[in-house]
């Protein structure tokens, strides 16, 4: 039960890295700017040399060659508010809301496909999966009464893979090798629970590398299509991260791995005329993931909407998505005490409550989008995308059984460029 419960606490303070990236968890609701502005529809949809990185099944539909390049500006905006108690003389204290400073973030995506025979067609692909965090280092000090405890997250995911397909009368098979890189940093201050001195916590920056895959179906036939995916989970190992991270809560914690999920994808789209309607369904299997597992994260039932209307030379889309947080308040008692040195005894579900929703909100549940294409040229185009999360906010209970509180919201704007040659 002890081992559950650190294991559980180091999830916590572990997936907090993620949050004010990702949007289904710590994963991004679609990647590429057609994607994003169908609300990431796209496995059962082809978006041409994009696919790559969505449904690498249907890469088949390009007639050459396809290069697409661009990227997304992230915006979250997440405000936390916590009441601690004093461990030395028991009194509360509360800041109020306070908002954290990574507000911002590039996120680059290239994908090239290229039709070899009648057949056979092959691509790359470079994206980012997830990255940037929290950051409370302008608020104030632990031991001057800051209850954000200058918490800093930011974990960085990036893929690259090599989509190999194969396509006859209609029906299309292909896989992609992954490699992904991750890198995941993590700092806080306390406070000494005897002398109240300023205790800073964290082991810097730890880096790896890993392989995954990516299989994806297709098979189009009189303006249907239905698709599949699978991706493989990849065991990324941040080497001293989480143990030293641990320190500063008293707990002796040496597993280093945090796993990116595996996730199940099926979809359809149906074309008729000018207009495109597309359904997608991905079930995230947070609750097989290393770190995530441990925590107790609930799988992810992701469901998106999208229209497109496309025109001679130019083309319109909006979707909607949606998929409940995987994560959710943990019952005060039902994991026992923390206590931290000589400090006041402390609830170990009130701190996962607190990690959760300080380091890692991963709270925000409906997304909208809106997107378009304009042709440049026969062979360019350009494509861009506006996605949104509409505002949340979660309490739960801190591990002094006070109150700990987050809005969260986020604003993306997606460019991306075509080349047909």
């Amino acid at each position: 039960m002890k081992k559950t419960i650190k294991l559980a606490v180091v999830a916590a303070l572990a997936l907090g890295a993620t949050s004010a990236f990702a949007t289904n968890g710590s994963n991004m609701i679609g990647m590429g700017a057609k994607a994003r502005g169908m609300a990431g529809t796209g496995i059962g949809m082809s978006h041409g040399a994009e696919s790559a990185l969505v449904n690498p099944a249907l890469i088949t539909t390009v007639k050459g060659t396809e290069i697409s390049f661009g990227g997304t500006i992230f915006m979250p905006d997440v405000k936390n508010d916590n009441t601690l108690l004093n461990p030395r003389t028991g009194a509360a204290y509360d800041t109020g809301y306070q908002k954290s400073a990574a507000n911002m973030n590039v996120i680059p995506e290239v994908s090239l496909a290229s039709k070899i025979t009648d057949h056979f067609y092959a691509g790359i692909g470079m994206w980012g999966t997830a990255g940037m965090g929290t950051d409370y280092r302008d608020t104030a000090a632990a031991n001057a009464g800051g209850t954000q405890f200058q918490m800093v997250t930011n974990l960085q995911l990036m893929q690259f893979g090599v989509p190999l397909a194969y396509t006859t009368n209609g029906f299309s098979i292909a896989v992609t090798p992954l490699l992904q890189y991750g890198s995941l940093d993590m700092n806080y201050v306390s406070a000494n629970p005897t002398t109240g001195a300023s205790v800073q916590n964290g082991a810097g920056v730890a880096q790896d590398l890993k392989f995954g895959y990516n299989i994806g179906l297709a098979y189009t036939i009189s303006g249907l299509t239905v698709g599949a995916t699978y991706v493989s989970r990849i065991d990324m190992d941040y080497k001293d991260q989480l143990p030293n991270a641990m320190a500063g809560f008293g707990i002796n914690y040496t597993n280093t791995e945090l796993s990116t999920p595996a996730t199940y994808g099926l979809g359809a789209s149906y074309a008729f005329g000018a207009s495109t309607v597309a359904i997608d369904y991905k079930r995230i299997k947070w609750s097989d993931a290393k770190g995530y597992q441990d925590f107790k994260w609930d799988d992810q039932n992701v469901v998106s909407l999208g229209y497109e209307y496309n025109a001679k030379n130019w083309a319109l889309r909006a979707g909607y998505n949606y998929a409940k947080s995987p994560i959710k308040e943990q019952a005060l008692g039902s994991m026992g005490n923390i206590i931290p040195g000589n400090a006041r005894s402390g609830d170990m579900a009130g701190l996962i409550n607190t990690m959760n929703l300080l380091g890692f909100p991963a709270i925000v549940e409906s997304h909208y989008a809106v997107g378009g294409t304009y042709n440049v040229s026969e062979q360019a185009s350009v494509d861009v995308a506006l996605t949104y999360a509409a505002q949340k906010t979660d309490t739960y209970k801190n591990f002094y059984g006070q109150d700990v509180s987050t809005q969260h919201s986020q604003t993306g704007v997606s460019v991306q460029l075509n080349y047909d040659f």
